[in-house]
């Protein structure tokens, strides 16, 4: 996937977009901002990977992290809707998961769960299970699957 076409695609559309990311920490930012004229559509990131941070930047309920856990499409989608209303952004993705070394038997290494939002329209939520590849295998593949997940919402905007 070429990073430049989701670049393309959000200023065709005159959309701007925010990122809010925990286990990756930034990478699916800078995988946008990589891009010369990247300002023009990539609006801010928030790294919140504490659950302190989750709450105070992105506002995520403590009750949705006591209860679900910061890996979880309820604080996926959360962080996502976060995004939207703390920025000036019309679409933004989330990630939160486990990149490992570690996890559980209820939350194993290399479970991912990612939230993308849009001004108007339904927050999407999903869990993607990358297997115990890794810490940088997961990371690199939760970063290519946020951005996939740009595409598509910026895709089915023209279609």
């Amino acid at each position: 996937m070429k990073i430049a076409e989701i670049l393309d695609a959000a200023r065709a559309q005159g959309v701007m977009i925010a990122t809010a990311e925990s286990c990756t920490g930034g990478m699916v930012a800078v995988a946008l901002t990589d891009i010369p004229g990247s300002s023009a559509v990539v609006e801010c990131g928030f790294v919140t990977y504490s659950n302190q941070a989750k709450i105070e930047m992105l506002g995520v309920s403590p009750e949705t992290l006591a209860t679900f856990g910061a890996v979880s499409e309820e604080v996926a989608r959360e962080m996502a809707q976060g995004a939207l209303r703390h920025s000036h952004a019309d679409l933004t993705v989330s990630i939160t998961g486990i990149a490992g070394p570690g996890g559980s038997e209820h939350k194993p290494e290399g479970r991912v769960c990612f939230g993308l939002a849009r001004a108007g329209h339904a927050t999407l939520a999903e869990t993607r299970d990358f297997g115990a590849k890794g810490r940088d295998a997961v990371r690199r593949l939760s970063r290519d699957h946020a951005l996939e997940l740009l595409k598509n919402a910026l895709d089915q905007s023209v279609t």
